[in-house]
């Protein structure tokens, strides 16, 4: 089968964006190719040695790279993704040169791209992100293994905004906590949750493909007993009494459901939220505090900011 590889350069901000517009447009992974990678010191307290090759990275902004199938939709396809780029403006997030190129490639290459980019990860203290592929010994009795693919969803588990995430539900999720993760994509935070000890999480997503997604996934991990997954629209027709409420997608989106997370969350139940940049940190806050919130700490990683909040 043929496969064309779509390539945009843009900016950080725009990455998170960006790989959901080619999600929805059906790519079934994204490739972040990031020049701050090159530079970035790395905490050595995981563990980790990085060999990356300067070659493989642009020399400003950052490219996000996808493969799609070349069939008689591809031209209508890449227009669309195009057309959904350029709109992001109107959420005052910066798209940089917003630069689209087109090549092809055979599915071995394309295979081979994504396990290029792709190793075991250690991200918290006891977290390890691992390509099913990979094989890996834990080096301590209590790391805890998640095993993703990435060719069966657009996360791999190691952007910032999900490391934040998962760090925190390290720190707060207790034996016995219901759970309830808003887009949840790839399924990695209820998978998190479920292996910190949580009694019941519920996995939300407005995306079919993220759906079925985060059901293989949740099945890989063995925590399908206790994770369940379905389609539905942030919190809408939800009414429950949630002990902690996760939420990794865009600030806009967070600022239209803070209500109804308050109403699906227990006296002094916790909210996760993340995948904000630093310019909307403080609407997120002002918006939690007007929906009966106590801003309980924020986190800080690269440009993104996850905000932890309990409610009153």
């Amino acid at each position: 089968m043929k496969w064309s590889e779509i390539s945009i350069l843009t900016t950080n901000e725009a990455v998170e964006p960006v790989s959901n517009i080619l999600h929805e447009a059906g790519a079934s992974g994204v490739v972040i190719e990031d020049p701050f990678e090159l530079i970035k010191e790395r905490e050595d307290q995981f563990g980790e040695i990085y060999q990356l090759n300067p070659a493989d990275y642009p020399d400003e902004g950052v490219i996000v790279k996808a493969y799609l199938p070349v069939n008689s939709f591809l031209g209508e396809t890449v227009d669309g993704i195009k057309e959904a780029i350029s709109n992001l403006i109107r959420y005052n997030i910066d798209i940089g040169k917003n630069r689209v190129s087109i090549s092809e490639v055979n599915e071995e290459e394309w295979a081979t791209a994504w396990k290029k980019y792709y190793n075991p990860v250690k991200i918290s203290e006891k977290f390890t992100i691992v390509p099913t592929w990979e094989d890996y010994t834990p080096v301590n009795s209590d790391e805890l293994i998640i095993e993703l693919d990435p060719g069966m969803a657009f996360g791999t588990g190691t952007h910032p905004t999900t490391v934040m995430c998962i760090q925190a539900l390290e720190r707060i999720v207790k034996p016995g906590d219901q759970v309830l993760d808003v887009g949840t994509g790839s399924g990695v935070l209820s998978i998190a949750a479920a292996k910190l000890g949580a009694a019941e999480v519920q996995a939300l997503d407005l995306d079919e493909v993220a759906v079925n997604v985060a059901k293989i996934n949740i099945k890989l991990n063995k925590t399908n007993e206790v994770v369940s997954v379905r389609q539905n629209n942030l919190l809408n027709e939800i009414d429950i009494k949630a002990d902690i409420i996760v939420a990794n997608i865009l600030a806009e989106v967070i600022v239209r459901f803070v209500d109804a997370a308050s109403a699906n969350l227990r006296s002094g139940g916790t909210f996760i939220a993340s995948g904000i940049i630093q310019p909307k940190k403080q609407e997120v806050i002002d918006s939690m505090i007007a929906a009966g919130f106590d801003i309980t700490e924020t986190l800080a990683m690269e440009d993104w900011v996850a905000i932890i909040a309990t409610k009153k």
